[in-house]
């Protein structure tokens, strides 16, 4: 048997007013996953524990199997895993994003949580900027990808509150910035490199251009080293994660899964779909498991546009869904395949909500049933079904376990 994960990220969303009150599940043309649902199960998963954050973190440790409860350490050291820097049980690890702040009525707003979606070369040339000027004995940069860095910091606190900069897009930083114990450090350094970044000559093109420059750096999501039980451990198989995403590489690599590097995966409406799809079909050749995951639809969400996630939604079924069901089909016999977001991203809000999400679960046994014509792969359908995960980490037992 095969088993192959398809997560959107972000892909639920809450009823919109000004599109007759349906979700963009419901309006987006997604004729394969709603052939899954009409002959496989939907039901309901929570995948944010309650008392938790409903960041990508928490969600996809969840649905990979993982109760977050026992397990979550922070977002941060996730990361790292994947980026290839070790951490001390004493290092706190923090994200460090490139940010744009724009400066209105003489407070801050977080114009942009990601400069722009500033590249991977460009952000390597502030990053590195950054490390000549602010790495000490005990503070580290390292580069990511895109808007997406890492700080640790030796000996240090991770007890402090921090805020996602996709969290308050639009809005004033005041009230949103770091504070608690060891707030100051991480405050400093953040003003710090508003002094610095303003003074790059990349910075200075990017103006030139009309491009969003980067102007602070915004640092969060801190915790500890993370250690997790093996996937193989758990499950009796072995396999690999698919991702743009340095934290849901880190994730697997966590759990010993092997992570592929897709040229051209971006996590935006322009990622290689085509290459992922590719990848995943080449791994099941190897091993039994792909977790194969598509920022697009949280990107779209945390722009709030409707439209671009419209078309993420429907480029994930087209692009991935539909390709991934056409290899399956063409090379196994026996499979199984798990449709649904780690999270809802709803557009109104531009931010990360903690309500359960849709899932399917369509074993190619499923091929020869009857289709129930009047469901599909909608939120609404989902809690009509009577299905609910109370416990999100309970669902990957269910979609391996239950014949």
């Amino acid at each position: 048997m095969k088993y192959i994960v398809l997560l959107g990220d972000g892909m639920s969303d809450n009823p919109l007013a000004d599109h007759a009150g349906k979700t963009p599940l419901q309006l987006a043309n997604t004729p394969l996953m709603d052939r899954l649902a009409q002959k496989g199960e939907v039901g309901l998963s929570k995948t944010i524990a309650d008392g938790m954050d409903s960041g990508s973190d928490v969600a996809n440790m969840t649905v990979m199997g993982y109760d977050p409860d026992k397990y979550y350490t922070g977002r941060s050291p996730i990361e790292a895993i994947s980026i290839g820097v070790p951490l001390s049980d004493t290092d706190i690890a923090f994200r460090c994003n490139l940010v744009t702040l724009e400066e209105k009525d003489g407070s801050q707003y977080m114009n942009d949580y990601s400069a722009g979606h500033i590249s991977t070369d460009d952000a390597s040339i502030v990053i590195h900027a950054l490390k000549e000027k602010l790495d000490s004995e005990d503070i580290k940069f390292y580069p990511g990808v895109s808007y997406r860095h890492l700080m640790v910091w030796k000996n240090g606190k991770d007890k402090m509150k921090t805020t996602p900069p996709h969290d308050i897009s639009d809005k004033k930083i005041e009230g949103h910035l770091p504070s608690g114990e060891g707030s100051s450090k991480i405050l400093d350094l953040m003003e710090k490199s508003r002094e610095i970044l303003p003074e790059l000559e990349i910075n200075k093109q990017k103006m030139d251009k009309g491009e969003k420059p980067v102007s602070s750096i915004w640092l969060w999501g801190q915790g500890k080293k993370l250690e997790i039980p093996s996937f193989h451990s758990k499950y009796g198989i072995s396999g690999s994660v698919i991702s743009a995403v340095d934290l849901l590489k880190g994730l697997g690599i966590s759990a010993g899964l092997n992570s592929i590097d897709v040229v051209g995966a971006t996590g935006y409406l322009d990622t290689n779909y085509q290459g992922k799809v590719d990848a995943a079909l080449n791994a099941l050749e190897r091993d039994d498991f792909v977790y194969l995951h598509v920022e697009a639809p949280d990107e779209a969400s945390h722009k709030g546009s409707f439209d671009e996630k419209i078309q993420a939604i429907e480029d994930f079924d087209a692009k991935i869904v539909s390709k991934i069901i056409a290899g399956l089909e063409e090379k196994f016999d026996d499979y199984k395949v798990m449709v649904l977001p780690d999270h809802p991203t709803p557009l109104a809000t531009k931010t990360h909500a903690s309500d359960p999400v849709p899932y399917i679960i369509y074993s190619s046994k499923d091929r020869e049933k009857t289709a129930y014509e009047n469901i599909g792969y909608t939120e609404k359908d989902a809690v009509a079904s009577g299905f609910f995960i109370e416990k999100g980490f309970e669902l990957m037992d269910r979609f391996i376990n239950k014949n």
